[in-house]
């Protein structure tokens, strides 16, 4: 991974192309700055490396992205996933149909849980 100032902006840009805004990355109150380092290279991987690649169309990467979020049952990045996918043209009746075949793969419970989070990014616009 290469870690250049050109690369991490391209990276921010890519992010804020697929969520419509910028994306903020603040440390939060107590944490220690290298948490900063850890921001930086998170946004690299994810959006200066793994996004941008040619395999996979956008929209098919943003749905496979909410599946795995609402798999690991990781609310917060599930948020910024689901933001991303209706940025990027897939419809809320897709995600919800993306969230009856997830229960059918990782459990109703679990999908039931996600799907939360998915209904207050459907309200927030």
């Amino acid at each position: 991974m290469t870690d250049q100032p050109d690369s991490y902006q391209r990276a921010l840009d890519t992010a804020e192309r697929l969520l419509g805004a910028p994306l903020t990355l603040p440390l939060a109150p107590g944490e220690p700055e290298v948490g900063q380092d850890f921001r930086r290279l998170a946004t690299l991987q994810t959006f200066g490396e793994s996004w941008p690649r040619p395999g996979l169309d956008l929209r098919s990467r943003a749905l496979v992205s909410v599946a795995i979020a609402a798999t690991l049952g990781t609310h917060e990045p599930l948020r910024g996933q689901l933001r991303i996918a209706l940025h990027s043209g897939v419809s809320k009746e897709e995600i919800v149909e993306l969230f009856i075949h997830l229960a059918a793969y990782a459990g109703a419970a679990r999908a039931f849980d996600c799907y939360q989070v998915a209904l207050a990014v459907f309200g927030e616009g």
